[in-house]
């Protein structure tokens, strides 16, 4: 189990949570004292002691807001990286890297990351990616097409991101 200590302080790690509407459906954010450790479209729990800490969380709400407002193109927001590890946490640190209206496939992943993994693995660490939207598990392809998406509504929800960041060109249910 990988560690609840603090980097800043040598303390237990707690988790504030928070939750966004978004045209991509409810969107949920787990905030710790070193940073965002956790986003999704269900209710989270990440297994650290629970407060209520509005401060803790306001920051990343406001920067999804502008996202999905078109008016932010890069998280600022920190990331606490530490309850992954190894070619897991490799591979969403490169992703995290992927800038707004790119995308990548699920090979070029592989070797942005620096690991071993196959392009099959990469497709797995994306569909566990505890961290979506801020880490951009969206702009990641299939050689051949969209590939899948676990979020929101599956590929759909995939194919909103890519669209509202540009890559895509909206279609006439779009419009």
């Amino acid at each position: 189990m990988p560690s609840t200590t603090s980097s800043r302080e040598d303390t237990m790690l707690t988790v504030a949570y928070a939750q966004l509407p978004t045209p991509v459906g409810a969107f949920h954010v787990a905030v710790t004292e070193d940073g965002l450790v956790a986003t999704g479209w269900r209710p989270l729990q990440v297994g650290l002691d629970e407060v209520h800490d509005p401060d803790r969380t306001a920051f990343v709400l406001d920067e999804l807001k502008l996202y999905f407002a078109g008016e932010l193109r890069a998280f600022e927001t920190p990331i606490d990286w530490s309850l992954m590890a190894g070619s897991r946490r490799a591979v969403l640190r490169a992703l995290h890297g992927v800038p707004y209206g790119k995308v990548v496939t699920y090979g070029e992943l592989a070797q942005l990351s620096g690991t071993s993994v196959p392009a099959r693995g990469i497709g797995s660490i994306m569909g566990s990616n505890p961290i979506p939207i801020v880490v951009p598990c969206h702009r990641v392809l299939a050689a051949a097409g969209l590939g899948g998406f676990s979020g929101g509504i599956g590929v759909e929800t995939k194919r909103w991101l890519l669209t509202h960041e540009g890559y895509l060109q909206p279609t006439l249910l779009d419009l």
